[in-house]
């Protein structure tokens, strides 16, 4: 399984970085309100949808572009974003992916996260350890919140909370070193496994944004749950990832506000 999801995966990566140099040719559509998918999307999507149902008919499916769910009493679920960051796709900004993982009865079984830009493929199996491009991924063991990198973001669906990310930021800024925005919440999530960010949290994501990164972050050593610290809900879609070190002390500062 996690060979057809890495192949379909880098396939749609390469329609992506081929499409990427060509932006001038891309069809844009407004899903909501500075929420919006493009031509680019639809046809990554319409590969890896292909790529899986070939070899797993009977699996579900949640995809993000996709009207309805696939056989959804399906004992393993598949949740694909076939470009996380398509706003930054549409303005130039290099910093986007493809994020595929498969679950089974509501615990993850694989995830695979590529950057078609940069040519970095995350996966992990569950029990298998996570890896880019082959080489072992660790989170990194910082244990001083003062010295913690972090990324956040708020979904531009997500616009009547900005009180509650403002007051988190203003904590998170005053307590930590620095602050990312990236973009993307499946590469926020790898790059949290591959130990280039100490922290990340968000609130208000969707399945198919969190799913593989939520396993990468695991299987590199990390702890990954809700922004209060429980089990991670992916419908509810908030996510708090972090070494052992730090999470505790960054849970206490998103629920003091």
């Amino acid at each position: 399984m996690l060979y057809v999801a890495v192949r379909a995966a880098r396939r749609a990566g390469d329609l992506i970085a081929r499409a990427f140099d060509e932006r001038d040719d891309i069809k844009v559509h407004q899903k909501t309100d500075r929420d919006y998918v493009t031509d680019v999307d639809q046809r990554a999507e319409a590969l890896i949808l292909r790529e899986i149902t070939q070899h797993y008919p009977d699996h579900g499916i949640v995809a993000e572009e996709s009207a309805k769910r696939v056989n959804p009493d399906a004992s393993i679920q598949w949740y694909i974003d076939p470009l996380d960051g398509t706003t930054n796709f549409i303005h130039g900004y290099p910093h986007f992916a493809v994020s595929i993982s498969a679950w089974k009865d509501g615990k993850p079984l694989l995830a695979v996260v590529h950057d078609p830009i940069r040519d970095e493929t995350f996966e992990a199996k569950n029990g298998g350890g996570a890896f880019v491009n082959r080489r072992r991924l660790r989170v990194n063991s910082e244990k001083r919140l003062s010295h913690a990198l972090f990324a956040s973001g708020m979904p531009s669906y997500q616009r009547e909370h900005i009180d509650l990310f403002q007051r988190r930021m203003d904590l998170c800024m005053r307590s930590m070193d620095g602050y990312r925005r990236g973009g993307s919440a499946a590469l926020d999530l790898a790059y949290v496994a591959a130990g280039r960010l100490d922290v990340y949290w968000e609130a208000g994501l969707r399945p198919w944004d969190i799913a593989a990164g939520y396993l990468l972050v695991q299987e590199a050593g990390g702890m990954a749950t809700d922004i209060n610290g429980a089990t991670i809900d992916l419908e509810k879609g908030d996510i708090l990832a972090s070494n052992s070190h730090l999470h505790g002390d960054v849970c206490k500062l998103l629920k003091s506000a």
